[in-house]
């Protein structure tokens, strides 16, 4: 999920625009890195060293690894070792921006190092799951402290994967005053030695798109099953995140049943703390809650 979260950096530091984050988000699975992004994200070549590699390509018949070799820029275990290494969501994203010509390399650069800095990552940390690193990701990004910040980091962690796994990558986390209340909403309570409310918010057509994904069935309408679809999500993700808090904490949790409710209806006056957690996927906004009771 760091692919997401860079995303929000590149556009709150206004490196990019929303318009060309939500295209590059959508082709960035069909992208291929280029070696110049991956050795420009090991930290073996600069983006002055990757321009004049490219330069000297449109002069010469050989690879780019080759030339970089030949440069003295690269070894050949080096090149080796790029070509085979995972490609992450963050240098996918990052290349597609490249090929759109919203960054160059040497911006490229400059972004993923600063962005690596200010969230104490490595590139290693792009593939490796490390609940640590993304917790503190989490509670950076959303300003998460105090008593409830591992409840609600590890909802975030939980709910992202799920988003992932189930719904789709092509999400961007937004800051909560960039979201307006939606109509559609859907609620479970968590009881127990930990209680929490937990709801899901979008509008209509976003909400179809959500829940078709979702089901992988094409629904047309925002009708009881499109809203039951939704709930399905939320009960889903909400069950994983209880597992883990019980088998973390030792409280005992338990899941009340779904709701469908109105966006008048979703309040928790008696919260001790609420999370809204928005994220914008090319298809709209979808407004997750979680309110610490």
């Amino acid at each position: 999920m760091f692919t997401q979260f860079f995303g929000s950096y590149l556009l709150n530091h206004k490196i990019i625009s929303a318009d060309n984050l939500k295209v590059a988000m959508e082709k960035k699975d069909s992208t291929r890195v280029k070696l110049g992004v991956l050795a420009i994200n090991a930290g073996y070549m600069t983006a002055k060293q990757v321009d004049a590699v490219h330069r000297k390509q449109q002069t010469v018949d050989k690879r780019i690894g080759d030339i970089a070799v030949e440069m003295g820029y690269l070894t050949e275990a080096q090149v080796e070792e790029l070509l085979s290494s995972q490609k992450t969501g963050c240098l996918l994203l990052g290349q597609a921006l490249v090929d759109m010509g919203c960054l160059t390399n040497e911006e490229f650069e400059k972004v993923l190092s600063d962005y690596k800095k200010e969230n104490n990552l490595t590139d290693k940390d792009f593939t490796a799951d490390d609940n640590q690193k993304t917790a503190n990701v989490i509670s950076s990004f959303y300003n998460i402290e105090g008593e409830y910040a591992m409840y609600c980091s590890e909802y975030i962690n939980i709910l992202f994967k799920n988003l992932i796994r189930f719904v789709g990558d092509d999400f961007t986390p937004l800051n909560e005053a960039d979201v307006k209340s939606s109509d559609t909403v859907v609620k479970q309570n968590i009881g127990g030695d930990f209680s929490a409310l937990t709801a899901i918010s979008t509008g209509d057509e976003a909400a179809i798109v959500f829940a078709s994904r979702y089901s992988e069935e094409e629904l047309t309408e925002n009708d009881a099953y499109t809203k039951d679809v939704i709930s399905e999500f939320l009960n889903l993700s909400n069950g994983l995140y209880t597992v883990n808090i019980s088998n973390s904490t030792g409280k005992e949790l338990s899941l009340k049943p779904q709701e469908h409710i109105t966006a008048a209806e979703l309040t928790a006056a008696e919260a001790k703390l609420t999370l809204r957690i928005p994220v914008e996927f090319s298809f709209g906004v979808v407004i997750f809650t979680l309110a610490v009771l």
